[in-house]
């Protein structure tokens, strides 16, 4: 794999550095979150909603995507490193997906509803009467439904599409190498069906997790080599 220190104008060594760490943390967090949804499953209805959130804050906005909210900070830094190394190759289109990325990440960001769902569930255990308490769990189902509504399917489509973008560039470039093209290609196109399309969505959804982890763990270590590149 060649590392073509003039492709690169400009010192990148602190944006491929951030990227790097970012690519691990991804990996960190991935397991993390799972073993979150083996030990406690999520809730099926407001009021156990409402409930998990009394007896844990913490585990309430967890099981809210707390953590994806990270990943997804993450995930753009990684968006950031794949533009700067990639741009040299096909720069409109490198642009487009990283617009597209950083779009569908904002989708995500409004879409989440962890701590609107913490402020409720608290005000529903201080309520006195039954009918505030019937308005809150009222407010508490709307939110799950914008929780992994059209916010998070604009969301999840654009960054399948981000991702495959990324890697067709990839495959023009030999600073990843086509193996890491293709993974993100396989893991691009399963993120493509959003995780809510019922049991199709689930079961693509899980399937992405395998590619995409193993692509995380192989640009982690090319935008390391990208990095100390930067320092000779």
């Amino acid at each position: 794999m060649t590392l073509d220190k003039d492709n690169q104008p400009g010192n990148w060594k602190s944006v491929y550095r951030l990227s790097c760490i970012a690519s691990i943390m991804v990996l960190i967090i991935i397991p993390i979150q799972i073993a979150i949804y083996v030990i406690s499953p999520i809730p099926k209805t407001i009021e156990s909603w409402f409930l998990l959130f009394h007896n844990s804050w913490l585990l309430g906005l967890l099981h809210q995507d707390l953590l994806y909210l990270i990943n997804n900070i993450l995930v753009a830094l990684m968006y950031l490193g794949f533009y700067v190394s990639l741009r040299k190759y096909n720069e409109s289109v490198m642009k487009i997906a990283l617009l597209l990325g950083l779009l569908g990440i904002s989708a995500y960001f409004a879409s989440c509803k962890a701590f609107e769902m913490l402020s409720l569930s608290k005000l529903y255990f201080e309520a006195s009467s039954e009918t505030v308490k019937s308005m809150l769990l009222v407010a508490g189902q709307s939110a799950l439904a914008e929780w992994q509504g059209t916010a998070f399917l604009v969301y999840y489509v654009l960054n399948g599409i981000t991702l495959v973008l990324i890697s067709i560039v990839m495959l023009k470039s030999k600073l990843f190498g086509k193996a890491t093209a293709w993974i993100g290609l396989s893991a691009g196109i399963l993120m493509m069906i959003p995780s809510t399309a019922g049991t199709i969505g689930l079961v693509f959804s899980l399937a992405s997790l395998i590619p995409w982890c193993v692509f995380c763990a192989l640009v982690a270590i090319q935008f390391n080599k990208l990095s100390k590149n930067q320092e000779n």
